[in-house]
């Protein structure tokens, strides 16, 4: 019985080997039957606007195999061959094009997908299109390859000497550093989108001017040079915009400042009696670092957001002399852990050597301000007594654990109620009809209108956005 059974379990054994290896030779089979076809993770792989001569962010194209055999792709090619923008690399091989590509049953291949614009001396957006063709038993399938081109203007760790003006006929594409030399001046027009690379950044130097004129319609844009939708709102792509120490009476209006290190980054100042900077109906938002950044320096702010900022939005170090009004902080930073307060004042620093230097802090002003975000106190104060430390909140809406019951520094605050940002997550800082915000301001001359020339009224909001139907 035993060596029945024993021959009956051989015969099974051999039947199961002998499936098994029809079934894997099935599977290797090359199915060369006219009837099926490849499908494609994408019928169009799609570029954002992609600057001249500046490779582009590599995109991906799935292709699939869904038959129960393998196949063979007699050929992958470039509908223009030879002259095509585009190039590809198959499972890791860079080519133009390739044949008799494998690809086993129910499996696929990757290819990637690159494209470099070639200048044309154009102002406006271009449009490159390819098509990506296969050829298998006889059948002809495409994807369509398509990307926004753009002419640019290119600085390399450029000085600009003299007065020099961008308008904004073509974006100005910034790699290294773009610094406006000594004593020159530097107008940027309304409608000028200035494109940073990896760790650029933007420089006025000593006894230098900048001067941003946007508009409500257009606006100056600062951002980084990827502008794939992965890009859109990364963090951390460009280093800032940075005045240094003794430069004078710059200016910006209407300005987006996003996506850097840090937002601008302001030294001490000059003599001048002007502010060192004059910051007006600007948006700062999703940087790694502080959003504004001031060391012992003057500035004066009408209408300024500030937010998502993985340090302080707004950092006043070593004294000096500011006045904010309607000022809009939210910061909901979540990309790593926020140690800074959102608001943070200091009258002193420490030199090379460790040793603390204290300076005055002989004005802070904040009026009509919101200063919310998700840490427990978003007000941090460093004094040094033996320095002035000077400052007021006047008609604002604080989130702190710090007490304000001291009038000779905080008159008519708000504390630790939700402004009700519209969708602070999406950057939206427009307040809610139910706003604890509104109508809790007092009429600030000179700042009558919001920061989209919203008029205020005798009772304005606070923060930078007064409520719009």
């Amino acid at each position: 019985m035993i060596k029945q059974t024993g021959k009956y379990g051989i015969l099974l054994l051999i039947a199961v080997l002998v499936l098994g290896i029809n079934s894997c030779k099935k599977k290797d089979k090359i199915d060369t039957s006219p009837s099926i076809h490849l499908r494609f993770s994408t019928d169009t792989v799609f570029f954002d606007t992609v600057f001249t001569t500046i490779g582009s962010v590599t995109q991906k194209l799935m292709v699939y195999n869904d038959n129960p055999n393998k196949v063979l792709v007699s050929s992958i090619r470039m509908g223009s061959a030879g002259s095509s923008n585009f190039r590809i690399n198959i499972d890791g091989v860079s080519a133009t094009s390739a044949t008799d590509i494998e690809i086993p049953a129910k499996d696929s291949i990757y290819i990637f997908v690159r494209v470099t614009v070639d200048p044309r001396n154009q102002n406006n957006p271009m449009i490159i299109a390819d098509s990506l063709l296969f050829s298998m038993n006889g059948n002809f399938q495409n994807v369509k390859l398509v990307a926004w081109g753009w002419d640019a203007h290119f600085y390399r760790n450029k000085e600009l000497q003299g007065n020099v003006t961008f308008d904004s006929l073509k974006p100005h594409v910034v790699f290294g550093y773009l610094r406006v030399d000594t004593a020159a001046n530097l107008t940027i027009l309304a409608g000028c989108k200035i494109y940073f690379h990896k760790d650029a950044y933007l420089a006025a130097s000593f006894q230098s001017t900048l001067k941003v004129e946007g508009t409500l319609e257009h606006p100056v844009r600062f951002q980084g040079d990827r502008l794939d939708p992965y890009y859109r709102d990364l963090p951390g792509q460009w280093d800032g915009i940075f005045f240094e120490k003794g430069s004078k009476e710059n200016e910006i209006n209407y300005a987006i400042i996003k996506n850097g290190n840090t937002g601008i980054q302001v030294d001490s100042a000059s003599t001048s009696s002007l502010p060192m900077l004059k910051l007006e109906n600007t948006i700062i938002q999703n940087v790694t670092g502080p959003g504004l950044y001031a060391y012992a320096s003057s500035i004066k702010s009408i209408n300024l957001v500030v937010g998502n900022c993985g340090s302080s939005a707004v950092a006043l170090v070593f004294g000096g002399s500011y006045e904010f009004f309607h000022l809009t902080i939210g910061n909901y930073w979540s990309s790593s852990v926020r140690l800074d307060s959102s608001l943070y004042l200091s009258n002193y620093t420490y030199d090379n050597l460790g040793v603390k230097r204290s300076n005055a802090l002989t004005k802070a002003y904040f009026g009509n301000i919101i200063l919310y975000g998700n840490q427990d106190n978003e007000l941090g104060f460093d004094i040094e007594p033996s320095a002035e430390f000077s400052f007021t909140f006047d008609h604002c809406l604080l989130k702190t654990r710090k007490k304000i019951s001291d009038p000779t520094h905080f008159t008519q605050c708000i504390v630790n109620q939700d402004p009700l940002f519209i969708n602070p997550l999406l950057y939206d800082y427009r307040i809610d009809s139910l706003s604890p915000a509104r109508r809790q301001g007092i009429l600030i001359v000179g700042a009558e209108f919001d920061i989209r020339e919203v008029y205020r009224g005798a009772v304005p909001d606070l923060g930078a956005y007064q409520y719009f139907k």
